[in-house]
């Protein structure tokens, strides 16, 4: 039989006993005094019958006996009543009454015995009175509330009108009869607010520098005084993930079953709260329990309803904050929590590529942040997916690993479909060699910085960061393409509108996700019409002024420690903080396209599979002062043009047999893109003849 099994087995009988005790007891108490009188004269001490022992002896020594064996039994197999009493502090007494009322449910002669005892056959329950008659040593502060059987919910006293306290009627709590029938859960008005967590287990261990955490909450808490309350862990930083796996396993290494709850769903009603924190702080000494609580995006008063729930609670709690601002109210300590470091990420993927892509586990590592789990689950599937497709498993991976890191980036910014290359991008070559070096500089950092030194002597500037910056249309956007595809990555659009906030502090608390958030995707950020959102400082004349300041700077801090590629785009330089433009690595301009750009651009605007006509002139196009995002939407304007007059039936002449795109069309649609620009027009440069003789006007 196992330990569990016996321990159980013991404990019933034990509380067999002690519910017998308490009959017998009432018993007793509700016997007739008569009865009482004739028994004693039948066994009073001149009928005795000469006995070398008196039976009252032997009976006291029989009953020694017993308590002995039972005071052994208990010390190897304590019951769960002493159990409850030592957690929560129940005196005899207290313990005593809590067993009256638990034998209500777990004898039905109970009821009965009550109604008598108390002389009215419409109380058939326990009362504090009753309890206070039946029981040696009563002690009144019992009844008190801030003892334990009232503090503790323990008890449930249904009393109605202008009932005295000692008359109303007792019931025990249903979690705690169970408890002492030895069944031990979570209670039930719990459950529906705190979720378990589970152990968190890891088959190879944690990387060093997560166990390193782990350790230090070990060791904390088992160095705190028993006179001292738990001081709560603070767990700051950003990546969620990294600090429930920390949690989880140091609450295991305690002996602790993890549950979490949203700070969010914590009642809001100060009666309800109380009742919450007082279940907890109960359930937390009745079982090994820790509770971990989520506070991302907390208002003021959820913070304030955080604060309260841990100045009345104790026990092992963590707390999932993104930095120290949130007060707890509590003796606390704090550790900073992120993903695996660089270097643990490359040492895993190599140990599970088992070295079948040389220099792919320091480019993952460098360009994406995973989590160890997750860095196991996306190698599984790649080689898995590998072998059934007979591919290499580096594109494989690569591929998942973008999949994987954009899940929270298309939450935050709009993610650009990448299409354009260096053969679309037209601009002069100083232009083309600056995109190519940003290029390089992002692929070579991780030796750069690492292999050669340059991050132990550089503490900030380590972020690559370029400024994009001339007219609308020159093809700012389409340079931000061609990178991304070079370097196969994502490029995400920063949506102004979801990051700057009239409220005070709410677009630096939108920037800071974002930034934490693109940290791990290893994307290439693009914020589009950047001074909107880099602009200059200004001279502080009230507190909107100065937390607009406190944004630009965050910004600048944030943006020289971006490990990624950040890209602003901007059509006036100047109108940027000038402090911002000294930080950038670099600023390419983005000239207004020459003749032979314009060319250029109109040679390769149209798909291949657009039918054009063969007179089209590009060298009159390209006198067309329009830019290369201009020159685009004549394209497609035109492109319409012609498919519109096609289906209208309106062929140029009986031996064409589909409609194409003309010189016609082009200058039709020029002439809408000059309006559109407010430009002013000669209708001569908008005219075209066919060499057939058509005229056609735009």
């Amino acid at each position: 039989m196992s330990s569990q099994a016996e321990w159980m087995e013991q404990n019933d009988r034990q509380l067999t006993a002690a519910v017998a005790r308490i009959r017998h007891q009432l018993e007793q108490l509700a016997r007739p005094v008569a009865d009482d009188d004739e028994k004693k004269e039948e066994s009073g001490w001149f009928n005795w019958s000469g006995q070398d022992t008196p039976p009252a002896q032997e009976e006291e020594q029989e009953e020694n006996a017993v308590k002995r064996q039972q005071i052994a039994l208990e010390d190897r197999f304590p019951p769960a009543l002493t159990l409850l009493a030592k957690s929560l502090g129940l005196s005899e007494f207290e313990q005593n009454i809590l067993l009256l009322c638990a034998a209500m449910e777990l004898d039905t002669r109970i009821a009965a015995l009550c109604a008598k005892v108390q002389g009215n056959e419409q109380k058939p329950y326990p009362t504090f009175a009753l309890c206070l008659v039946l029981f040696a040593d009563p002690d009144w502060q019992s009844l008190s509330p801030r003892n334990p059987l009232r503090h503790w919910r323990l008890l449930e006293i249904h009393q109605s009108g202008i009932q005295p306290l000692t008359g109303a009627a007792l019931t025990a709590d249903e979690r705690i009869v169970n408890f002492l029938k030895g069944i031990n859960y979570l209670d039930d008005r719990l459950t529906a607010v705190v979720e378990p967590m589970g152990r968190q287990q890891m088959d190879n261990g944690l990387p060093s520098s997560q166990q390193e955490n782990v350790d230090r909450i070990v060791h904390g808490l088992q160095a705190t005084d028993n006179n001292e309350r738990t001081p709560v862990i603070e767990l700051l930083g950003h990546d969620t993930v990294s600090k429930e796996l920390i949690a989880g396993q140091a609450a295991a290494a305690l002996g602790l079953n993890l549950y979490a709850v949203d700070l969010k769903t914590l009642p809001a009603e100060l009666g309800e709260l109380e009742t919450f924190t007082r279940l907890w702080q109960r359930e937390s000494l009745l079982l090994p329990l820790a509770l971990y609580i989520r506070i991302d995006g907390a208002a003021e008063a959820e913070q304030s309803r955080l604060r309260r729930f841990l100045e009345r609670s104790s026990g092992v709690i963590f707390l999932d904050l993104e930095d120290g601002k949130t007060a707890s109210g509590r003796n606390s300590f704090s550790l900073e929590v992120s993903k695996p470091s660089p270097e643990e990420q490359e040492q895993l993927w190599t140990e599970l590529l088992h070295g079948r892509t040389e220099g792919l586990p320091q480019r993952l590592a460098e360009q994406f942040s995973f989590g160890a789990a997750e860095i196991r689950r996306l190698a599984g599937t790649a080689l898995e997916q590998a072998a059934q497709n007979e591919q290499s498993a580096g594109g494989k991976i690569w591929q998942l690993c973008r999949l994987a890191a954009r899940s929270g980036m298309e939450q935050l910014a709009q993610r650009i479909e990448v299409k354009a290359d260096w053969d679309r991008l037209v601009l002069p070559l100083e232009q083309k060699d600056l995109l190519c070096q940003i290029i390089d500089q992002v692929a070579q950092r991780n030796r750069v910085y690492e292999d050669w030194g340059f991050r132990q002597q550089m503490n900030r500037g380590l972020g690559i960061n370029a400024l994009f910056t001339g007219p609308s249309g020159t093809g700012k956007t389409m340079a931000a393409e061609v990178i991304a595809n070079e370097l196969n990555l994502d490029l995400f659009r920063i949506d102004l509108s979801s990051v700057v906030s009239k409220y005070i502090g709410e677009t630096e608390k939108n920037l800071r996700k974002l930034f934490d958030t693109a940290e791990d995707s290893g994307a290439i950020l693009f914020f589009d019409e950047a001074d909107a959102l880099f602009g200059k400082r200004s001279e502080v004349k009230d507190s909107h002024d100065r937390y607009a300041n406190i944004e630009i700077n965050y910004l600048l801090q944030r943006i020289e420690t971006y490990r990624g590629l950040a890209i602003l785009a901007s059509n006036v330089r100047t109108a940027l903080d000038k402090a911002f433009t000294r930080r950038l690595r670099f600023i390419v301009e983005f000239p207004f396209p020459g003749l032979e750009q314009r060319r250029e651009i109109w040679e390769k605007v149209f798909p291949a599979a657009t039918p054009k006509a063969d007179t089209l002139d590009y060298e009159r196009l390209a006198r067309l002062n329009l830019t290369g995002g201009n020159i685009h939407n004549v394209a497609l304007n035109s492109a319409f043009l012609a498919a519109q007059k096609k289906a209208a039936g309106e062929i140029s002449s009986p031996q064409d047999t589909e409609c194409k795109v003309t010189m016609g069309h082009i200058l039709a649609a020029a002439r809408m893109e000059y309006r559109k620009l407010d430009r002013s027009l000669n209708e001569a440069d908008f005219r075209w003849q066919e060499p057939t003789g058509g005229e056609h006007e735009g």
